[in-house]
Formats: structure tokens, sequence, C-alpha cells
């Protein structure tokens, strides 16, 4: 046998210069008689997700050969649970030439034994491993090896916050998303109010959750039988949030974070006499401003951040913009001053303008507003209390936009539709303040709502206004007068 390997190698030698359709690589020496052989670095592995991202095992092969021929060997590796023949095993290198190792991040290696064998968290599974030596004019060659892995069940890959505290409050099927970092580290950022809240994994559905476990960590919750101990909001502010599942530990700190440049905005223009008339800063998302105006004469408009300063103004992009584009620029200097335009026919007319600030997302969306023919109040500060479909009707007076009503109120909520659509998902003007605020006794602004508006719903970026309900709460019962005005969106509700 060594004087016919000596024999193949000398021939080898002979014909290296001479063959054209031989790979350099496989026609040297060694490829003539090398046994195919397969190791694994470690007979037991135990995957740990705390670890995801290291090398969980290392499986490494000779050459074999190629019985001298100079033809390329071409390699597959088989993994398998052990005694299955390598039925619907999993290939890990399809054909590939010249690689004589793979590797298995734990991660990687986890989801093979849960994902395609079926394997058990917390089980050991005993695998085999085959390489296969694939080369034209050679019979197959084969080598294999067993080791056995541990595998551990994976946390979820998505986490989401849901409680009173949060913007979208209960509501499963709105909870809202948060942002995974690694395997198990999720973060948030943005505003929370006082009350409570904790983490579920699924949108539309309240278990599995994450809960308090009395002392500030995270607990499991896998069933209705467990505690349900949540994590509690103080104090309403903008706060980050950053959870660990894997070590259990949640951090809820206040923060700076994205906060809108300007907490004022300011409609100049034609319209004005180059005046500055404030916007309204949006109760529930602090970058948009509303302003409603009716705009009696053609002309231009921008929008300045400090009363009389002509710095720092958010502009159209190019000269004479229609106000049907949305496009906006930041301009800190004078130039360049692009303004948008309104046409003789645009006007006169009334409109409503929502300008949202947030940094490289500026938009400016005008739509012209039709009245509503009727306003409702709806509550049970109201006579007719929550029959929607029999809401008591306020006066309509020789302003469309302005009515009024005067009568007696009991104690209770208040809020008001205009349309008493009867699934609730209409229009409505709400207590801006939050829920069960007492009115102020003064104008106030009021924020609008319609449920069944998309245009309306584009312009909140991460709010669900269909949960929204802010209702304004009358402390006793008396006599009052509310005067409503659909265009600026304020309400005055005054006991006399």
């Amino acid at each position: 046998m060594l004087a016919v390997c000596s024999n193949v190698l000398l021939l080898a030698l002979a014909i290296v210069g001479l063959t054209s359709c031989a790979d350099n690589d496989y026609s040297v020496l060694n490829k003539g008689c090398d046994e195919l052989t397969l190791t694994v670095d470690q007979q037991t592995t135990i995957l740990d997700e705390h670890t995801h991202a290291n090398e969980a095992v290392l499986l490494s092969w000779t050459t074999g050969n190629n019985g001298g021929t100079g033809n390329r060997i071409y390699y597959q590796l088989e993994l398998a649970p052990k005694g299955t023949n390598f039925q619907n095993a999993y290939v890990a290198v399809n054909n590939e030439t010249q690689i004589y190792s793979w590797s298995a991040s734990q991660e990687n290696l986890n989801n093979i034994i849960l994902d395609k064998f079926e394997g058990t968290p917390g089980q050991s599974m005993d695998l085999e491993a085959r390489i296969s030596a694939i080369s034209k004019g050679t019979e197959i060659q084969t080598s294999t090896i067993e080791f056995s892995v541990i595998p551990y069940q994976p946390v979820t890959e998505s986490l989401f916050l849901i409680g009173d505290a949060t913007p979208n409050g209960w509501n499963i099927d709105h909870a809202t998303e948060m942002t995974r970092q690694d395997n198990g580290k999720f973060t948030w950022e943005g505003n929370l109010v006082e009350g409570d809240y904790k983490f579920v994994t699924t949108m539309g559905n309240f278990l599995p959750s994450y809960n308090n476990d009395g002392k500030g960590n995270l607990v499991y919750r896998e069933n209705d039988e467990d505690p349900d101990e949540k994590f509690h909001i103080q104090e309403a502010h903008y706060y980050k949030i950053s959870v660990d599942l894997l070590e259990g530990t949640l951090i809820c700190e206040k923060a700076d974070g994205m906060r809108p440049g300007y907490n004022q905005m300011y409609f100049v223009g034609d319209a004005t006499g180059w005046g500055f008339e404030e916007m309204t800063q949006d109760p529930i998302d602090p970058f948009l401003f509303r302003y409603g105006k009716i705009i009696n004469t053609s002309g231009e408009f921008k929008f300045g951040t400090a009363n009389g300063s002509w710095e720092n103004m958010y502009k159209a992009t190019s000269e004479h913009q229609s106000y049907t584009d949305a496009s906006v620029s930041f301009v800190s200097g004078f130039d360049p001053d692009h303004k948008w335009y309104l046409n003789d026919h645009e006007t006169p007319k009334a409109y409503k303008i929502c300008l949202d600030i947030r940094n490289g997302k500026e938009r400016m969306m005008m739509k012209e507003f039709t009245p509503y023919e009727m306003v409702y109040m709806v509550g049970d500060a109201t006579p007719n209390g929550w029959d929607l479909g029999n809401a008591t009707t306020m006066t309509a007076t020789t302003d469309p936009m302005v009515f009024t009503w005067t009568g007696q109120l009991n104690a209770g909520e208040l809020k008001f539709s205009f349309d008493k659509r009867s699934d609730w998902n209409g229009a409505w003007l709400m207590c801006a303040q939050g829920n069960d605020v007492a009115p102020t006794g003064t104008e106030e602004h009021a924020l609008f709502i319609d449920k069944s508006d998309a245009y309306l719903q584009t312009q909140y970026l991460d709010k669900n206004i269909g949960d929204v309900d802010q209702k304004w709460k009358i402390a006793s019962s008396g006599t009052y007068t509310i005067t409503l005005n659909q265009l600026k969106e304020t309400v005055t509700i005054v006991k006399q």
C-alpha cells in the first residue's frame, strides 16, 4: 500500500504542470491518501442565553482525499438527533469547497435544537454530526461524531408596555411597543402619566406578562392565578425605560429625551398683518402645534418660534409653495425666506393647520375646515346622561363656529360630540388637560379627536386616537353656561 501511495504521489508531481483542468489546491500531495476525520471541541455543551453570541461548538475535519486526481473535494456537514440515521438532518455545510470547520453561536445552535429537532429546554439532547467528502472519480468518504447539547428557553423577541400610565392605556390591541436592543433587552422613551403599567410579550394577549415582584424587579407571569402586581408612575413626565429580561431588572428614570425644540409656535403672514398669532401645542403630542382661522385674503405665511423674531422659523421649501404641500424647512437665520401662499380662490375660507416640528420629520398639514352643524353634550353631568342617541343639543349662534348652552349640570363627567356616531368612534371635543379634570371657568383649549378620520390619525405618529377618552369633571351641580368654538377648539364652562 505504501508503494502504491508513493507511485500516486510521484505521478501527481509529474503532471502538476501539465494538467490544465486540475485545481492546484487539490493536486497537492496530501490529497492522495488523507483519511477524512471529524472532531468536536467539546462533548457536552450547556447553552446559555446570557452568552448567546459566544461560540457554542466547533466541528473540524481533515481534507480527506481525491485519490490524487486533482479534482475538487466538496464537503457536506449534517447534524441530526442521535439514532435517526440523519433523517431530516440540518445541513450546516452544503457542497462547499476549501472549508474545513463549522461553528455555531449559542443562539444559533439553540434555535436548531428547538426549531429543527424539537428539543426540550433544560433537557440534554444527544446529536450526531456527519461530514461527507465528495470528489469526482472517488468514492464518497464520511466521518461521524457524537456530542450532547442542553438548550435553553429563549425569552421573547418582542415586548410591549401596557397600563393607564402608558400612551395607549390598557388597550391590549394597541399596546406600546418597546425597542429590542439585544436578547432580553428592551428600551422605550416617552411620556408617562401617573398610574400603573406592566409588560406583555404579544400584542393582543395579556399573558404571558412581566410584572413587579414586589421589590421593583421583573417576574414572569404565565397564567391568571399568578400575582398581578404592577409598576407605578408617581409623576407625569418624560421617562426612559430599560428592561433586561435575562437579569429580571427594570430601570425607569426621568429623562430629557426626545422633546420638541420649542414649546411655542406662531402663525405669521398676510392674514395676520404679519403679526405673530400663537398656535396651540397639542395636549397628547407636544411636537404638534395647531391653529384654526378664517383666512379672508390671499397671501403668504410661515411659522415663528418666538413672538416678533424673524429668525429660527419654519418655512416652505420653495417660494409660494401650495398650502397642500406638507414639506417644511427649518431656517435658523433669515435666508432663504420661502413661504406658503394662498391664492384668491382659496379665500375666504376656514382652515385648520397642524405643524409637526419633529427634527428631520417636519410637516405642515393644512386643510379646509367645514363646521359641524350641531354640537351635543354627553356624560352623566348632562341632562340626558350617557345616552348618545339622545344627547343634549347645544344652541347654534350667528357664527357657525360657535355654540352655547345654559342649564343645569349634575356632578359628573362631560364631553362633546359633533356627530353622535353610534359606535362612539366619531368626532369629539374633550378635555385637553387629562381625564376627569375640572373646568377652569375661563376659555380653555380643548382636544379635538375624530376617531373615524384617517387624515387626523396620520398626524399622530405614535398615538392611537381611538383610545383617547378625556372628560371634564363637574364637581358640583348647578347652572352653567358653556361656550364652544369648534374652529379654535376652545371651551368655556362657567358656573353661574
